[in-house]
């Protein structure tokens, strides 16, 4: 294998950093201390520390300082005092907090050389923490927190706070923390880094139906809206996750973040920057402030004046906060522009309105509107016209959205890199509109957040990063992800960190348990990625559908809507069994945290899965149909109930209105309707239904010897009497589970016959055989052909083909060969096999031609007779090109042949890229090609960078039957 020196240093050095990390996540680990000892200062001893703060501090520091105040108590019990210096009597030992060069306390520290914050002046957002012997006179020693700016002092409070055990999350998700008589802090000191990412944050959105109605009714009635006390909450979060920036909540159930004049002021008090989403220029809201009745039409072309004042008062009005100002325009809500007859007309329109809207900020904010942050999203239409020649002023930051779906929809090429005002990120973790929403759950896997945020980050888009969190709940995790990546990239660069990080938050809430809480978790998002709970019904909207059946098969791949529904059971059975030895104290955080998201995600499953089966067994005649419409009915009820604990017993009704099972009440979120016909009597009263084989032909699958695989036939009533089962003889070599039963209507109406192969038993290698099972059931004689495949041995080569198909996981290839720089890199914990291949690296200008030459995967596999008219489905994930200059392709060549190319680039709104993003797959095949008998190989070829390689499969016109779920490989 040829290993190029740049992957060589790459990985060396990626592996370096993240050693790196983890020294750092033990030397945090190391910080706190509950005894005493050398170079431990006294946090909270006989009694608690004092904290100290400038008589003139800022705002936001001082409420830092008070919440710190009241985490020391959470803790120990003991509240330590508030006090300014001139109150320092009788303190043997005391915190001071303050920025640097505005902290009166801090500057007498530097310039009796006590203190040295040279290093952190200047920055941004970075904190300095040291123990200062002898600071003041009659004071033994000071612990001091200096922050480069007031978010600087304030992350470095924050900090302290959650390594003597107050999440972040102890408010938002109930985190409670782990009591302490005392409390021990290093001496060490210790420089935090700047940000990785300049302005981080959230974009409050389709609040509707949690964060609004919970605001409204339950914690903040008086105003009876999401409020300044609900912002207050908030911003206290984003901080406490180190974050800064917030998008508004903006949808028509809530009045606009500026009617309530507390919002504003409550945003300036903690220090968080306010901006507004992709619609909505100069922090305006267009759905609740813009009046069509008085102001006319949101047209800049015939309407130019109301539009100018109606952004222009608000820029006055924001003097004083501390904004990023999105510029542009486009429709009222979500929406085109108007007034542009194309989208030439919109680009030379849009130019004309970012001239004016900086105008404005030069009359308001500053002389120079280059140094006013402001932020230009590429969303939807806007990216076509920013494409058509817009001439976006240099120091606006270009934020890149993702397909709503969490695939980033493009990012900077070389040119834009450049660009003084940088490049951000729009990324959806909850979303409303077209082909579905997921509003409900946290169904995006982590994966691929830190797969498409680190892609974001290495082409440099660093300075901003807005999540789109719905409701906040139930992302909590997803929100704590998105924000440690966004302040501390470094760890993040390992693919497997981020399973470990997942990994380490539970554990830092639940202890031991946190573990297996963790490993729930990931299986749980792994399930998602295949299928959303919320895509489960098969259904769209804009325009909304009726539920469909489900791709999923009970017929198929051992039966695979029955795996799904016990996957997610013994995931619910896992976190069953931890909930009965659960404290109380920690079950509200357990319930939200974890167990309300599986057993939500496991019931809808449920509902539909169930509800498959109920409509598959009713085609066969079966008894059971009924029984599983049953089940499908009663997951849906047990969804509304384990709701209403969530909104009103959990934590006597803290969380009422938070959670809504059916976000715009669409169709898969109801009760599902299942018309089963009325049943006619049959002949015989016992059916018999095989696995599917091949083709339409009724029988199972063959057996092979490579594979050894097992398969199933049912026996099943068809009417309402009792009836039994025996195998009267079948071949010494086949192995059954059981051979004999009872079905009984009011009983076991169904059973399930496992059929294995003995191979030790089966000879000669090479050669086919048939065998038969006989039974007698309900004194009607049957048979159940098996067919084996005895293929002869396939030496050194690790994929057979077993029933017309091969399927191989794109991270098991035979052999892999890098060109110049470019490479194949393996990302792991991503994809529906749990691995892809990526091509990288990212900032690589695509393959012009001579494909031959570039970095391959080559995979090798068996086929034991010759195929014509083979077709070879090559599955990605729905990606989308990197930049403008950049494609998405890969080429490929089979036993040598001439290298093809597939492109899986997708454009707007297809009918394909809804499928993509609805399955989390980009499917292309490859048709018309031969095989020869024996080794067969396939290579595949880096030809543009960012393409991720999830599973190959090679498809004979004999191939098994599909359904929808993931196959094994056809590995020996």
């Amino acid at each position: 294998m040829n290993i190029s020196i740049h992957t060589f240093l790459f990985a060396l050095l990626a592996n370096l950093f993240f050693v790196q990390s983890e020294v750092f996540a033990r030397q945090s680990n190391d910080v706190v201390s509950r005894h005493a000892g050398a170079g431990r200062f006294p946090l909270a001893a006989d009694v608690a520390t004092a904290l100290v703060v400038d008589d003139e501090v800022e705002k936001s520091v001082l409420i830092a300082t008070e919440n710190f105040q009241k985490d020391v108590h959470a803790v120990t019990g003991q509240s330590p005092d508030l006090l300014e210096k001139e109150d320092l009597a009788g303190h043997s030992h005391v915190v001071v907090i303050g920025v640097v060069g505005k902290s009166q306390i801090i500057n007498a520290l530097e310039k009796s050389g006590k203190l040295d914050v040279s290093m952190i002046k200047g920055q941004w957002e970075v904190f300095h923490r040291q123990v200062v012997q002898q600071p003041f006179p009659g004071i033994d020693e000071a612990l001091v927190i200096a922050g480069s700016d007031p978010r600087g002092a304030v992350f470095g409070v924050y900090e302290l706070s959650e390594q003597i055990g107050v999440s972040p999350w102890n408010w938002w998700a109930d985190v409670p923390v782990k009591p302490l008589e005392e409390l021990y802090i290093s001496t060490e000191p210790f420089t935090s880094a700047e940000p990785s990412v300049k302005y981080r944050g959230v974009f409050l959105n389709d609040e509707d139906w949690g964060l609004q109605p919970w605001a409204a009714k339950t914690f903040e009635p008086e105003i009876g809206d999401i409020g300044p006390k609900t912002y207050a909450k908030i911003f206290e979060l984003l901080l406490r996750l180190k974050a800064n920036f917030i998008w508004p909540a903006m949808h028509p159930s809530t009045k606009a973040f500026f009617h309530y004049p507390g919002n504003a002021e409550m945003a300036k008090n903690y220090g968080v920057v306010i901006g507004t989403s992709h619609a909505e220029p100069m922090l305006r809201n267009n759905v609740d402030e813009w009046d069509h009745d008085v102001l006319g039409d949101f047209n800049y072309t015939t309407n130019r004046d109301q539009v100018y004042n109606y952004w222009d008062q608000r820029v006055e009005e924001s003097q004083g906060i501390d904004a990023v100002y999105t510029v542009g325009m486009r429709g009222v809500h979500d929406s085109g522009m108007e007034g542009a007859g194309s989208t030439e007309e919109a680009a030379q329109l849009l130019e004309k309105v970012i001239q004016d809207q900086r105008g404005m900020l030069e009359k308001h904010i500053a002389s120079d509107a280059a140094v006013v942050p402001q932020a230009f999203t590429a969303y939807k239409e806007v990216l076509g016209i920013y494409d058509a020649g817009l001439d976006l002023p240099d120091d606006i930051t270009l934020v890149w959205p993702d397909d709503n779906y969490g695939y980033i929809r493009r990012l900077s090429d070389a040119d834009e890199r450049q660009r003084a005002g940088g490049s951000g990120v729009y990324y959806h973790a909850s979303y409303w509109g077209r082909p579905h929403d997921y509003l409900w759950l946290s169904s995006t896997h982590p994966a691929l957040i830190r797969e498409e945020m680190m892609k974001a980050y290495r082409l440099d888009a660093r300075d901003i990063w807005v999540l789109n969190v719905g409701d906040i709940k139930p992302l909590e995790y997803n929100i704590q992800l998105f924000m440690d990546m966004a302040y501390a990239v470094r760890p993040f660069e390992q693919p497997a960190y981020v399973k470990d990080h997942l990994t380490a938050w539970y554990k830092g809430i639940f202890g031991e348990q946190g573990k297996t809480i963790a490993e729930v978790k990931w299986k749980y998002y792994q399930l998602a990625f295949e299928r959303r709970p919320e895509f489960m019904g098969w259904s769209q909207t804009e325009p909304t559908t009726p539920v469909f059946e489900s791709a999923y098969s009970p017929f198929v791949a051992g039966d695979e809507v029955e795996k799904r529904i016990g996957a997610y059971q013994a995931m619910e059975e896992e976190l069953q069994e931890i909930k009965s030895t659960m404290d109380e104290e920690h079950f509200p955080a357990f319930y939200q945290l974890a167990f309300y998201p599986v057993r939500g995600a496991s019931l809808m499953n449920q509902k539909f899965l169930y509800r498959q089966k109920a409509l598959s067994y009713q085609k066969e005649g079966r008894l059971s149909a009924a029984d599983y419409a049953a089940l499908s009915h009663a997951a849906y009820d047990e969804i509304v109930e384990e709701t209403a604990f969530y909104n009103q017993q959990l934590l006597d009704g803290k969380w009422n209105h938070m959670m809504d099972h059916a976000p715009r009440r669409l169709p898969v979120y109801q009760d599902p309707e299942i018309a089963l016909a009325k049943r006619k009597p049959t002949k015989h009263s016992v059916g018999i239904s095989l696995e599917r084989g091949a083709m339409a032909r009724d029988k199972l699958p063959v057996f092979n010897n490579a594979t050894k695989r097992k398969y199933f036939f049912d026996l099943f009533l068809k009417n309402e009497s009792e009836a039994s089962w025996e195998v009267v003889s079948k071949p010494d070599y086949i192995l059954l589970n059981q051979s004999s039963g009872v079905l009984a209507p009011t009983g076991q109406k169904e059973t399930r016959i496992w059929v294995e192969v003995d191979w030790s038993k089966v000879a000669p290698s090479g050669s086919k055989v048939n065998g038969e099972i006989h039974l007698e059931v309900d004194g009607q004689a049957e048979s159940v052909l098996v067919e084996l495949n005895n293929m002869k041995e396939a030496k050194g080569v690790k994929f057979v083909n077993d029933n017309g198909q091969v399927i191989i996981y794109a991270e098991n290839y035979s052999h892999k060969n890098t060109h110049d720089q470019l490479s194949w890199q393996l990302i792991e914990g991503l994809g529906h096999s749990g691995a892809v291949m990526g091509t990288s690296p990212l900032k690589q200008a695509s393959a012009k031609g001579d494909f031959e030459a570039q970095a391959s995967l080559i995979y090798e596999f068996y086929m034991d007779e010759r195929t014509d008219k083979v077709s070879i489905d090559f599955q990605c994930l729905p990606s989308h090109p990197l930049t403008k200059e950049n494609g998405l392709r890969l080429g490929y060549s089979v036993n040598g042949g001439a290298v093809q190319v597939l492109d899986f680039e997708t454009h707007g709104r297809s009918e394909e890229w809804k499928q993509n993003v609805l399955r989390n797959a980009a499917i292309k095949t490859a048709e018309g090609i031969s095989l020869k008998k024996g080794l067969n190989t396939l290579k595949v070829f880096w030809v543009d960078p960012g393409l991720l390689l999830d599973v190959i499969s090679v498809k004979t016109g004999s191939s098994l039957k599909e359904g929808y779920g993931l196959l094994p490989e056809t590995k020996k």
